[in-house]
């Protein structure tokens, strides 16, 4: 019997695998397919913003669908398949190659927030983990030609809020009062830029990344465009060979390279690093660890008081 049932869970198993890869590829395809449908026919250098799909009217503003929004779900749809590609068939000891990667990944978050946040932010590695594969993987798309998600201000800021509502949370821990005073310390006078300060964070985490991956697109589209008009310059009297951009080939790969790759997974480790070091810093060890002590006390105060009214 169990001979005869190894054959339909192997196939079951493989069918589901064949599943998940294919929600890993096809969103991309299916981005890069709008991409080809949407983009209008131009000549020479344009560098432009999210290509919008869709407007959709509504009483206050129109809702608006734009190519940014679009490879952003494509993104999210590709890791989820890829999370459940590596976790698919699970086992007590890692027999696969996929196990390894994903205890492997799940091992380097855990002992960066430990090192970085302490063992008092425990389940914040996954947090991490989604904002660093989000981050590198939607900066990774301009390798298929696609517009990076990266490159879209209201895309960063919608992650950086997200970590400033995650710094208020902390900073609350110690008591809306003990917030509300934090505002006027050193002194009263510096409360006005002590308020500024605090909403600079979300401003400045969203167009420092913005701008890194935004600039590198800028700078790539500028250069190929710089080098196919010098190879058409000193190479476009030769007979066919004149209408081939040579000069194309070679130095912007590499700064593909650069941009695309090393820049952009070098973006998504500092966001994931500032959003550590400033949810990790808005209570600081020692203050909770007083507040803690505070808190034990007034309920061994309360605990007391009860016993002797018995």
């Amino acid at each position: 019997m169990t001979e005869e049932k190894k054959p339909e869970r192997d196939t079951r198993f493989r069918v589901i695998d064949g599943l998940l890869i294919a929600m890993m590829i096809v969103p991309l395809v299916f981005c890069m397919a709008l991409k080809v449908l949407y983009t209008p026919a131009s000549e020479g250098v344009e560098i432009s913003g999210a290509m919008i799909f869709l407007e959709i009217p509504a009483p206050v503003q129109n809702l608006i669908i734009t190519e940014s929004q679009v490879n952003s779900w494509a993104v999210l749809i590709s890791i989820t398949g890829l999370c459940l590609f590596l976790t698919h068939g699970l086992t007590e000891r890692a027999e696969t190659k996929r196990q390894l990667i994903a205890e492997w990944i799940v091992e380097k978050c855990e002992s960066m927030v430990q090192g970085n946040m302490g063992p008092r932010y425990g389940g914040y590695e996954y947090l991490v983990a989604a904002v660093m594969g989000l981050s590198a993987c939607s900066s990774l798309m301009s390798l298929l030609g696609l517009f990076a998600p990266t490159g879209d201000v209201n895309v960063t800021a919608g992650w950086a809020i997200l970590v400033f509502f995650l710094v208020t949370r902390e900073k609350l821990q110690g008591g809306l009062f003990n917030y509300l005073k934090g505002f006027t310390e050193p002194i009263a006078l510096f409360t006005p830029m002590s308020i500024i300060g605090e909403f600079s964070l979300p401003v400045s985490m969203a167009f420092r990344h913005y701008g890194n991956v935004m600039s590198g697109a800028v700078i790539s589209t500028l250069l190929g465009a710089a080098l196919r008009s010098l190879s058409q310059m000193l190479l476009g009297w030769i007979p066919v060979v004149g209408n081939i951009p040579l000069l194309q080939i070679g130095l912007p790969a590499i700064l593909s390279i650069y941009f695309d790759v090393f820049s952009g997974l070098m973006q998504a480790l500092i966001f994931a690093m500032l959003t550590m070091l400033n949810v990790a810093g808005a209570f600081p060890e020692e203050a909770w660890a007083k507040r803690q002590e505070k808190k034990k006390r007034r309920k061994a105060g309360m605990a007391s008081a009860s016993l002797e009214t018995a």
